[in-house]
């Protein structure tokens, strides 16, 4: 039987990220120390780790079936590949930054200057859209130093809380890109291996769904029902049940965490009581 061969990040903001979600699917993975692949014992998935750097070329490649990687990684050196699902965690930016006591506005500004990146790629496509010319350094290691030892006028980089340009004196001045962890798939699957990779995102897709939602369960008095089933969204319909106490129903739904609050607080308003909030281990629709 043919596996399916996922790599992931050797080291660094997505691995541990990576491995939960594969975890929380129902696939048990022993890690051994220093291990570079391993197999699931109860789902016919291999596991690489590797350097994030080289996973959109094992991809192209067909070494590796499949990936948990950054968008912005995939936008840089694999928009060739087939993005399978968002998978809402590791979010961050790509964005131009420059010196916090700089005149420059934007990217307008920077016009036949410096500017240091690790995504030459990115930048560039930025820059041709923008119909800006400047001239593009590349680094492999720490960009945000850049402008201040001389050596760019701005810098391209990842910026998730912006506690690292803010410590060196830079201020975000355009976003290029919204990035988050996706699921990326090789272009060369045969059909047992797409089945298989059907069967993982369907694994994905549930635990994806009860991340972002909330099982409710609340009390009211059955004049007040109709009211409050047209608030709730749920799945298809409330589940109600009437409770012991004449008059008073139980009503349980399942509400997304985007509405969340809004959807409680008009609940109250409408006449429920007693809401009990739990969260949900897995969705299966």
């Amino acid at each position: 039987m043919e596996k399916l061969k996922i790599a992931i990040q050797k080291s660094g903001r997505l691995h541990d990220e990576s491995l939960k979600i594969l975890k929380n699917c129902g696939i048990s993975i022993d890690n051994g120390r220093d291990q570079l692949k391993v197999e699931a014992s109860n789902f016919p998935l291999e596991i690489f780790y590797l350097r994030n750097g080289d996973i959109p070329q094992y991809l192209r490649d067909g070494i590796a079936d499949l990936a948990i990687v950054g968008e912005n990684l995939l936008y840089e050196k694999g928009d060739d590949l087939i993005i399978q699902r968002r998978l809402g965690f590791s979010k961050c930016k790509v964005s131009l930054a420059i010196p916090k006591q700089s005149t420059m506005k934007g990217v307008k500004d920077l016009e036949g200057m410096q500017i240091a990146t690790s995504y030459p790629n990115t930048l560039q496509k930025y820059l041709d859209k923008q119909g800006v010319n400047a001239n593009i350094h590349l680094i492999t290691g720490s960009v945000e130093i850049a402008p201040n030892i001389g050596l760019a006028d701005a810098i391209c980089d990842i910026v998730s809380s912006g506690s690292t340009l803010f410590k060196n004196n830079l201020k975000e001045s355009d976003v290029i890109l919204n990035s988050e962890a996706v699921l990326a798939s090789s272009p060369t699957l045969s059909k047992e291996k797409q089945e298989l990779l059907d069967k993982l995102m369907f694994r994905i897709d549930s635990v994806l769904r009860a991340e972002n939602s909330k099982y409710v369960l609340l009390n009211a008095p059955n004049d007040k029902l109709e009211d409050i089933i047209k608030i709730l969204p749920g799945m298809k319909s409330p589940t109600i049940m009437p409770l012991a106490e004449s008059n008073w129903s139980s009503v349980h739904t399942v509400i997304t965490q985007e509405k969340f609050w809004e959807i409680i607080d008009e609940l109250k308003s409408a006449g429920a009581e007693s809401i009990l909030v739990s969260p949900i281990e897995k969705m299966i629709l």
